[in-house]
């Protein structure tokens, strides 16, 4: 195992993440989101399984917004005028960014939401 090359393809993954929060304003809300989720976590000192969920659902949604940035960089790179079928192609990678952000959204009601209810009842 080339040690080397190992680690050279971590620094360009972290590259890529750096670019997507720095560049991409649907990443950095996700990534405001993603951390006002941690924060309430910690706040209400959810369960394992529960940190497990939103990890999970943290992650998730950052993975189809690196694809979606991607599909969508290389559709303007090599067709760059305007195409129904690749804003068809974009439309469908921006789907999946929004089934990821939606069913992470779904599972922050299921874990916050009892807390939120309690916290707001006086």
């Amino acid at each position: 195992m080339d040690t080397r090359k190992m680690f050279r393809s971590f620094k360009y993954a972290f590259k890529g993440i750096a670019h997507l929060i720095k560049h991409e304003n649907n990443a950095q809300f996700h990534f405001v989101a993603a951390v006002l989720v941690i924060i309430s976590g910690i706040y209400f000192q959810i369960e394992k399984w529960e940190w497990l969920a939103v990890v999970i659902s943290i992650f998730f949604v950052f993975s189809a917004e690196a694809f979606n940035t991607s599909i969508e960089k290389i559709c303007d790179k090599f067709h760059p005028e305007l195409s129904p079928t690749i804003g068809k192609i974009k439309d469908l990678a921006a789907a999946a960014v929004l089934f990821a952000a939606m069913s992470s959204f779904i599972v922050a009601i299921i874990i916050f939401g009892p807390h939120l209810i309690k916290l707001l009842s006086f």
